[in-house]
């Protein structure tokens, strides 16, 4: 039904010129999401899209939506857009239908007035409840003519007299305007592309300005802080999460937050788009932690939340996925010490980007003999012409991540990884393990394959790992495995930035790569 209903859509696009997606061509359980897009094309307008049947139903509403029940605003039913269209922000270059510049203006979910809103719309007339951070309340649309609708806000406790969208133009995703968005877009859209892969941010997050740092630094114990146009409540600011090593000082939840909202920018790309699991530590890392998956009821509504379809009944079943500056900062106020993203995205949850080798290492295993085995991969990979790189964890081990084409299921993916590690292991036998179990292990390392399956997550790159001083998990180059001063934990959130600052990040060209895997 879906690709019947984008047909026109389809039909309307040049896709190898403009940076809208085409929509998936299938489409996972029934949602409940709307989204308010303040479009600047050949005239301004915004556009609401309503999640139904597999595609966003949407009009064009010329003087915007509003909560003044006097006023009725001209709504045009255009084509239905794809799923992916919810969370597009950026430009559409000129000259293709809709040339402009889009940003998401709002955001929720909604409620059907009707059992069957296909129908009502069919009969043309469709009651509808939205919840969203501008727009609340029963709203009402009724068709006037062919494509002309009207669409009015009822009187209920939500409404408001004179309420004028355009004295709200910020973005609810990013806190930014139109203008900002077309100056400095911060992701495109490849239309050539899967619908998974085809949102390709442009490195535009922003780390904290000097200012918004110093208000955070002068902060009590708790307060609100303003970062990438998102106020936050903050606190327990003073407590201690890491003991501090020798000579240093304790790491507060103040410096976690200072550091993920610093890192962010670099960080962001291996967790946008992908539904996260946190390791919490609310008590500090001298106490157990818990993993946290369900996003909490008292989360802030700018969060962006992803239902998981396939989730059994009694587990998680929504989703945080970070997407931006305050968000990390959100998640570190928290006590989301590490960051877990899935190796796969939302949109396509089936098929990973990444393919990952964890060397975990033994109770008697040195991190010489760690970097042994990293360096065999090195030499795997090379000689199986693959693009990857490894990643000290922060604690003990090492691991190498593989960007991959997202057409392999999960068992394809941890049955390569298998093969590959498998030959690794059986040229240095005495120093790999295969029991499952540890006691079963003689201290040896042990090559995990099966880290390749959905929900199973490896920590992210630039997460904070819970030990004393708070080290972090950090991308390499091949040769910096020669480096004598390596040390799966020498880099810290008080000294990696510092590095990021002088290096880059060496993950950062695999973002672009899709690759095939070759035959083992």
């Amino acid at each position: 039904m879906a690709e019947e209903r984008l047909a026109k859509y389809r039909e309307m696009r040049d896709f190898t010129r403009t940076a809208e997606p085409r929509g998936a061509t299938t489409t996972a359980g029934a949602g409940n999401r709307f989204v308010v897009q303040r479009h600047r094309a050949r005239r301004r307008h915004y556009d609401l899209r309503l999640e139904l049947d597999g595609v966003l139903v949407s009009w064009a509403v010329p003087k915007g939506p509003t909560l003044d029940p006097s006023v009725r605003r001209m709504a045009v039913h255009v084509e239905d857009h794809p799923l992916e269209y919810a969370d597009f922000e950026g430009t559409i270059p000129a000259g293709e239908y809709g040339g402009g510049d889009v940003i998401v203006w709002d955001r929720g979910t909604w409620t059907p007035g009707e059992d069957d809103p296909a129908a009502a719309i069919e009969a043309g007339t469709l009651h509808f409840d939205l919840r969203g951070e501008k727009l609340v309340g029963r709203f009402v649309l009724v068709r006037r003519g062919e494509t002309q609708w009207l669409l009015l806000h009822k009187k209920d406790e939500h409404a408001q007299a004179g309420w004028d969208p355009e004295e709200h133009p910020r973005s609810v995703k990013s806190g930014r305007t139109n203008e900002e968005v077309a100056a400095a877009p911060e992701a495109m859209w490849r239309g050539d592309l899967p619908p998974a892969q085809a949102e390709i941010h442009l490195g535009g997050w922003k780390a904290p300005s000097e200012a918004e740092i110093a208000a955070l630094d002068e902060l009590g114990a708790k307060g609100r802080w303003r970062v990438a146009g998102r106020e936050l409540a903050l606190t327990n600011l003073d407590k201690v999460l890491f003991p501090g090593r020798a000579g240093e000082a304790a790491v507060t939840k103040r410096d976690l937050i200072r550091y993920y909202a610093q890192i962010a920018p670099v960080m962001l790309p291996y967790l946008d788009g992908r539904p996260l699991n946190s390791h919490r530590f609310p008590n500090g890392v001298t106490e157990p932690g818990f993993w946290h998956k369900e996003v909490p009821g008292h989360a802030p509504d700018w969060l962006q939340r992803w239902r998981y379809p396939d989730a059994d009944p009694g587990d998680t079943q929504w989703y945080l996925i970070p997407d931006s500056v305050a968000a990390l900062a959100w998640l570190a106020n928290y006590a989301a010490l590490e960051l877990h993203a899935w190796t796969s995205r939302a949109a396509d949850v089936q098929h990973p980007t990444w393919a990952l080798f964890d060397i975990d290492p033994g109770s008697r295993t040195t991190f010489e003999e760690v970097l042994v085995l990293a360096r065999l991969h090195r030499t795997a990979m090379e000689h199986l012409g693959v693009v990857a790189r490894p990643k000290v964890t922060g604690q003990r081990g090492i691991q190498i991540w593989v960007p991959v084409e997202p057409r392999y299921t999960y068992a394809e993916t941890r049955a390569w990884v298998q093969q590959v590690s498998r030959a690794v292991g059986n040229t240095v036998p005495e120093l790999v393990s295969w029991a499952w179990t540890k006691s079963e292990r003689r201290g040896l390392a042990r090559l995990d394959y099966t880290q390749n399956v959905i929900n199973k997550t490896l920590v992210a790159p630039y997460s904070a790992r819970p030990r004393p001083g708070a080290p972090v998990s950090v991308p390499l180059e091949w040769d910096e495995l020669d480096d004598p001063d390596l040390a799966p934990d020498r880099w810290t959130i008080r000294t990696v930035l510092d590095r990021v600052a002088r290096v880059g990040d060496p993950f950062a060209p695999l973002l672009e790569v899709q690759q095939q895997l070759p035959p083992v």
